[in-house]
């Protein structure tokens, strides 16, 4: 249960003023058209995600626990460092219109998770906890309750979240379990 109730949390914050939730703006206000949005925005997280959760969880069959304690350790300080920078939309991830609401959608979410500190995440989180499935439906329904907001409320609330202060409290997420990772609290409770 921690490993999917910590994914939700902590990719949940991450995403508030990530790419993707500005390409949920975006998207919603181009096609205002919320139900083929919000399902190509679950399709793609639960396929890139799942990707991602099986990478880490085969990171953990070829490498050593203490080498993975270190990668996980350090992974997690880099993501709290990373939190805190601002996202950069590119245009172009929303210019795939001839592939219809949903298809744009799944398209452009699917290839600007790519690399994305929420994917980074979930390749970690499914290192750390072991436990892909948990961790792939927390960190999705993580990229959900970030991302539907923002397609259902679009401009309404674009302005009023304050950013600075959700990636600050995601970066303080990510610095704890770094450090917990690092001296190796995680092993005293069996994670």
């Amino acid at each position: 249960m921690d490993a999917f109730l910590i994914s939700t949390g902590i990719v949940a914050l991450a995403e508030v003023g990530d790419k993707t939730q500005l390409l949920a703006f975006i998207l919603a206000a181009k096609f205002r058209k919320p139900l083929p949005i919000v399902l190509g925005i679950l399709v793609a997280t639960i396929a890139n995600h799942a990707f991602a959760g099986a990478l880490g969880s085969w990171i953990t069959s070829v490498v050593s626990p203490e080498v993975l304690r270190w990668v996980l350790g350090l992974s997690f300080l880099g993501m709290a460092a990373w939190t805190l920078v601002p996202d950069e939309f590119d245009e172009e991830d929303a210019k795939l219109a001839r592939y219809g609401v949903f298809g744009t959608t799944l398209i452009a979410f699917f290839l600007a998770e790519m690399g994305d500190k929420t994917q980074i995440a979930t390749v970690a989180l499914a290192a750390q906890y072991q436990a892909v499935v948990a961790v792939v439906a927390g960190t999705t329904l993580g990229m959900i309750i970030a991302n539907v907001p923002a397609v259902l409320l679009g401009d309404r609330i674009a302005h009023r979240m304050p950013t600075r202060l959700v990636h600050g409290i995601a970066a303080v997420i990510f610095a704890i379990l770094g450090i917990a990772t690092l001296v190796g609290a995680g092993e005293r409770f069996g994670i």
